[in-house]
């Protein structure tokens, strides 16, 4: 039997795709939309969201839009922006009761897409613009989010390191956007920008839960209808430094963030893709991995350190935080365990255990309704229709001889290190 039965239908301007389960109580409505990252545009979209989700026709104020959610017996809605690849995804989510199982036959299901319509295609606007007021604060809270980045300096780092190893790619744009952008944003070019997204954007709707397809495609028929498009494609191609770059920065900071980019030449869908990720588990996703055994274990020289891919950009990142003085030491083992991984340095047993947290962690992932959403979105961008029963086989199936031809795959490209005013020089 599926993990996942997936329904996917062709609308006006985007695609529905309703899940049907009974695993829930509640049914979860997503909105997604996306378009390649581009310089001009980053801040804006990361702020787009959230000023929909501020004020609309219906809903002119946060707290008139707060007391309906609670009328709805108490419906959650969340808004968020990402990154996936080189691609910024905006998310709308709304989790509300079914009313199945509840003593009121009211057609929640229904209101809430309404909901989720009304915020999408009817915001606070006049004259062409949007409401001035709900702009403003939303610029506000947005540069506090991108603040708050350069405060704290795991994500720091990480972003930084980011920057320089995508150089003069999208990748390194930040996906909440450049704060020096936040100034020039109105309520004139932020709504012309609204309207771009709407008509160039791919657009997907989510519907999860025990639900009744024909009703849902009608509901959604009625409310969204937008003309179609042919949506803007990232030009793919992997890209890395001729060699390894390394960058030193010194802050006021009580611990040293050693961070190390790699290329993986790998994409999510390829035929390498499940080796690729039985092989950051065993070297660095898990706590029996080789980094956590030795840089932190026995070596004592880690207080934390993990790695982790972006599978629709090719990238591996491992992240670690040391005291300021270890890095050569650091560096080096961190290099032994991919030069083990490379000679086949693992044994059966790590792989299959590996597997099996890896198992686990996708249907840990399955168990809430947004967590499905964004494992089928991975379909969307990567244009791979890769089943969840396709990838589970395909994982558990993973050799030790493709875990050794994937590891040789993956190039070390730039180290970066945060350290103190006093630390390593």
């Amino acid at each position: 039997m599926a993990v996942i039965s997936e329904t996917i239908k062709d609308m006006k301007g985007y695609k529905l795709h309703i899940v049907k389960t009974e695993k829930f109580k509640t049914n979860t409505i997503v909105w997604k939309m996306k378009t390649p990252l581009t310089s001009e545009n980053v801040t804006k979209r990361a702020l787009l969201p959230y000023v929909l989700q501020s004020s609309s026709q219906a809903f002119p104020s946060t707290s008139k839009l707060r007391s309906y959610l609670d009328e709805l017996y108490g419906a959650n809605l969340y808004v968020d922006v990402s990154k996936k690849g080189e691609y910024q995804v905006i998310s709308f989510s709304l989790e509300i009761a079914n009313e199945k199982f509840l003593s009121d036959p009211e057609p929640l299901l229904k209101k809430g897409m309404k909901l989720i319509a009304e915020i999408l295609v009817n915001p606070l606007t006049q004259n062409d613009t949007f409401d001035k007021e709900t702009v403003e604060k939303e610029k506000r809270t947005l540069k506090q989010r991108i603040q708050s980045v350069y405060d704290d300096k795991m994500r720091y780092s990480n972003f930084r390191l980011v920057q320089e190893m995508c150089k003069g790619e999208p990748y390194a744009l930040h996906v909440n956007g450049n704060i020096d952008d936040i100034p020039g944003i109105n309520e004139q070019n932020l709504y012309s920008y609204y309207k771009q997204a709407f008509a160039e954007d791919e657009l997907d709707l989510y519907i999860i839960g025990d639900v009744e397809e024909i009703e849902v495609q009608s509901i959604a028929e009625s409310l969204l209808r937008f003309e179609g498009r042919e949506p803007l494609k990232v030009e793919s191609g992997q890209t890395r430094n001729s060699e390894e770059k390394v960058v030193k920065e010194k802050e006021d900071v009580k611990q040293g963030k050693l961070n190390i980019g790699y290329r993986t030449n790998v994409l999510y869908g390829d035929e390498d893709y499940y080796a690729l990720q039985v092989f950051n588990g065993i070297f660095g996703g898990f706590s029996h991995s080789k980094l956590f055994l030795n840089v932190r274990e026995k070596a004592s020289l880690a207080y934390y350190v993990a790695s982790r891919l972006e599978s629709h950009k090719g990238l591996m990142m491992v992240m670690s935080g040391i005291e300021f003085d270890n890095f050569d030491l650091a560096v080096k083992i961190i290099r032994e365990q991919m030069q083990a991984m490379q000679a086949g340095d693992f044994t059966e047993q790590e792989i299959a255990q590996t597997k099996a947290v890896i198992e686990n962690q996708m249907l840990e992932t399955l168990d809430t309704a947004r967590g499905m959403v964004e494992v089928l979105y991975h379909n969307v961008v990567s244009e791979q229709p890769v089943s969840l029963d396709d990838w589970l086989q395909g994982m558990s199936r993973t050799t030790k001889d493709e875990i050794i031809r994937v590891a040789n795959k993956v190039k070390m490209d730039t180290i970066y290190f945060l350290t103190g005013l006093e630390g390593n020089k």
